[in-house]
């Protein structure tokens, strides 16, 4: 057997996401709220799928 994997995780949870983009909890909330991210529960668990984080970075890239 190989070492850990690197496979990326489908979602993540909130706090977790908040720090992959830099933002905070209370901005996320707003993101999810607006669409601009996915958010899905599991029983009373949010999570937000890295699909949609990456989706976010690249909309608000600036055009070269």
């Amino acid at each position: 057997m190989t070492g850990p994997s690197s496979v990326e995780p489908i979602c993540v949870k909130v706090n977790e996401a908040a720090h992959m983009i830099g933002v905070g909890r209370t901005k996320l909330y707003e993101l999810i709220a607006s669409g601009e991210i996915e958010a899905i529960k599991l029983g009373k668990s949010t999570r937000i799928t890295t699909a949609s984080l990456h989706g976010l970075v690249m909309r608000q890239r600036e055009p070269k």
